[in-house]
């Protein structure tokens, strides 16, 4: 695997100036943003001057914008015409500031809640972002998560198959997977064609209580992981998502999550 595809996200530095989080990222060698998409690292209304002072506060910085964090498609399930009009022109939007900025792809909400009835209003609506996507070379990928349709591996595959274009798929994220109880291993068979993103980090169960941890020290084996994207030929980024503050500052511990990681594509 190309080191170079190795990323990382800025939501653990959320509360930070964006051009502080990049050069962050940058201390730790990580050259690839995987940027949040909410204030104060991406605007919500993602205007041109906005746009236009990330792409040149990243180039001055050395650091690429590889995905947006964002979240169009949440209002997808609304029951109300106009917001999901809206939505709609949200996600054009965001499509076209990714392009702008040279990422690969954005993350995308699959509606609101976990009721796979909702994936009859969202599909329609998907297809047509997905049009906008493949135009302006942009990935639409939703992440599994709690409280998403997306957090359910058969759902997200059927999402994926009514909406049938390459370009809108799945951000796999086998610790949040294994923090829903959910293998991993066995989500990523059931919609592995799919996959156009990946976030990762670690975290084991202690008892009824799961905790987040360094990288190569919790229960998700990045080796497998690794492989198996690997295997199925599997073109993205692979966004470190530093997520243990707690336990050490992003600022100091990053470079040691690259390390590791780094560690793990040799063996």
């Amino acid at each position: 695997m190309d080191l170079s595809r190795i990323s990382a996200c800025t939501y653990p530095l959320r509360e930070k100036p964006w051009d502080y989080a990049l050069r962050v990222l940058a201390d730790a060698g990580v050259y690839r943003a995987d940027l949040w998409g909410r204030a104060p690292h991406f605007p919500e209304d993602a205007n041109d001057d906005a746009v236009t002072e990330i792409q040149e506060g990243a180039a001055r910085i050395g650091v690429a914008i590889a995905n947006l964090g964002t979240y169009p498609g949440g209002d997808f399930s609304s029951d109300d015409q106009a917001a999901r009009e809206a939505d709609l022109q949200k996600m054009r939007a965001t499509i076209v500031a990714a392009a702008r900025l040279g990422a690969r792809s954005i993350r995308v909400l699959p509606g609101r809640g976990e009721d796979p009835a909702i994936i009859d209003t969202i599909a329609p609506l998907f297809a047509r972002s997905a049009e906008w996507a493949e135009e302006f070379g942009v990935y639409l990928g939703m992440e599994n998560h709690r409280g998403s349709i997306a957090g359910n591996p058969e759902h997200a595959l059927a999402l994926c198959e009514a909406v049938g274009s390459p370009w809108f798929g799945v951000l796999y994220e086998p610790c949040n997977l294994l923090h829903a109880g959910v293998d991993y291993r066995e989500a990523f068979n059931t919609f592995s064609e799919w996959i156009v993103h990946v976030h990762v980090k670690d975290g084991r169960w202690d008892g009824d209580e799961f905790q987040r941890t360094h990288l190569g020290e919790g229960e998700v084996d990045v080796a497998w992981v690794v492989e198996a994207l690997e295997g199925v030929g599997y073109e993205g980024d692979y966004a470190l998502e530093y997520e243990i503050p707690d336990i050490e500052p992003v600022e100091s511990g990053l470079s040691k999550w690259v390390t590791t990681f780094k560690a793990v594509q040799v063996l």
